[in-house]
């Protein structure tokens, strides 16, 4: 059974959870516009193909470094990931970009 303090402790969060939700919304106004301005020229599938391949080419040099001895034996793996992952990296880029 629930007691006057925990009812009392139960009205407090309620209404610090409404604060915030009502602070976030008044901020949420100016920020949204801000980034909506800041990204609303955005790149073309050209420049995204050149983010795409290099940001590719990064990550599978990480992988390389990281994967030890064996990088011989799985060529093939890598090149065919290469290019999935060179797709979807360029895609994405011109999507949200």
């Amino acid at each position: 059974m629930a007691n006057g303090n925990d009812l009392k402790l139960l009205l407090i969060l309620v209404a610090a959870g409404l604060a915030v939700i009502l602070v976030l919304g008044w901020l949420s106004g100016p920020v949204i516009s801000a980034v909506s301005e800041a990204l609303a020229p955005g790149i073309g599938l050209k420049q995204a193909v050149i983010w795409g391949f290099f940001i590719t080419v990064g990550l599978f040099v990480l992988f390389a470094l990281v994967a030890g001895d064996g990088i011989v034996g799985e060529l093939h793996f890598m090149l065919s990931a290469f290019f999935s992952f060179f797709a979807i990296f360029t895609l994405l880029i011109a999507w949200i970009f």
